[in-house]
């Protein structure tokens, strides 16, 4: 039988198997659910959680020291004022301590069962690929907003030839070391399979199922990050054009 990821890690007697990632923004209703289902998939393995709360105004940092105060596996971060989903996330990664970083949006859509998956498929698919990636299916976000995705989806497959269909799922796990290396901008979070590829690593995916919101509403429309994203988007292919060569590195001693 072929040994997953988590198996792998849990036979290294002190090693941590993956730092999952969730930013959040007034989640404080979502988080403990979701920390529970993180916690049933990754039991029986050594994780830890970062929770990102981006200058939430519903209480979720109570709510984030509540549940650490039982849970050692938690470290919540606070960002005194909101900075957006990308820095969110830039955060987590600079306190990870696991050499693998996963990531789950923070609102419940997105289900942890498929973060063993997720791991499994980045190490199945060896060390020249630094990216494993979710692709939503049953989208459960309204009909604009998916018309709105799916077309922002084809543009920037068309531009970049990142060969995924879905960049916006925010089930992602990602080798921290690379994760270092990628160039950081506001939104970039929506381009980390071109971004990896930028950096000479392949991407893989694997397909997951959407979820509908259980409580709040969702921070994003379908306008107010239009404009922004088409910037990012000729943002992004300019950096892939100004990357001639990935150096192919040995030592000599």
């Amino acid at each position: 039988m072929t040994q997953s990821y988590l198996e792998a890690v849990a036979a290294n007697k002190g090693a941590l198997a993956v730092t999952v990632v969730v930013p959040a923004k007034d989640e404080a209703e979502n988080l403990p659910i979701l920390l529970n289902e993180i916690e049933a998939a990754l039991s029986g393995h050594s994780f830890e959680v970062i929770v990102i709360d981006d200058g939430s105004s519903d209480g979720t940092d109570i709510v984030l020291q509540d549940y650490a105060a039982t849970h050692d596996w938690l470290r919540p971060v606070r960002h005194e004022t909101s900075c957006g989903q990308s820095c969110a996330v830039r955060t987590g990664v600079l306190h990870a301590r696991g050499d693998v970083v996963a990531t789950i949006d923070g609102d419940g859509e997105n289900n942890p069962a498929y973060i063993p998956d997720l791991l499994d498929a980045l190490k199945k698919a060896g060390p020249t690929v630094a990216l494993a990636a979710g692709q939503r299916l049953g989208r459960k976000a309204s009909l604009a907003k998916r018309y709105a995705s799916k077309f922002a989806n084809k543009l920037r497959g068309g531009i970049l030839k990142d060969n995924t269909r879905d960049s916006g799922c925010g089930l992602k796990a990602l080798r921290r070391e690379v994760f270092l290396q990628l160039p950081y901008f506001d939104s970039w979070h929506r381009f980390l399979p071109a971004l990896v590829i930028r950096e000479g690593y392949g991407v893989t995916h694997i397909d997951v199922q959407d979820r509908e919101r259980r409580h709040g509403t969702s921070k994003y429309g379908i306008f107010d990050r239009a404009l922004v994203g088409v910037l990012d988007l000729f943002g992004v292919w300019w950096l892939r054009r100004r990357r001639k060569k990935i150096p192919q590195v040995r030592p000599l001693t």
